[in-house]
């Protein structure tokens, strides 16, 4: 599986999980690093959204803008992309990057588990404290 994290978080995360997760077999990146993407970095959230649909490899994306479920287009291309996404909670914003990084790492076997489970689309936040659960978000 490859995890992309969009503009809305900083590389540092992809990089993190990837040095995490490389070892299980996946890859995460940073919209930034991906070659292909059509307009690179500055591709709508559409744009991304369809390239990971159109992909023949198993993506899931993590965003750390959760008005991405606000905008009926992008909520259509999500559907009908049938991908895995996570919500980084509003608090990460406040939070400094090593704790959000951490954090991610901690809750990656919850995450990857509702991968698994779930069938696709669904989309779930991912809180800031260790402790709480992730939680489903309508998709």
């Amino acid at each position: 599986m490859k995890v992309l994290f969009d503009n809305c978080t900083a590389p540092l995360f992809a990089s993190t999980l990837n040095g995490f997760i490389s070892h299980y077999g996946h890859t995460a990146v940073h919209i930034r690093d991906v070659p292909d993407l059509p307009n690179g970095r500055n591709s709508t959230d559409v744009e991304w959204i369809e390239y990971l649909r159109a992909s023949p490899e198993v993506w899931t994306f993590i965003s750390g803008d959760g008005r991405i479920l606000k905008n009926p287009a992008e909520r259509a291309a999500l559907r009908s992309a049938g991908l895995h996404g996570f919500v980084l909670a509003p608090g990460y914003q406040k939070t400094p990057l090593n704790q959000v990084a951490a954090v991610l790492l901690w809750h990656w076997p919850e995450m990857i588990r509702l991968t698994e489970i779930l069938a696709a689309p669904s989309m779930h936040e991912v809180p800031m404290k260790r402790i709480t659960k992730l939680r489903s978000l309508p998709l």
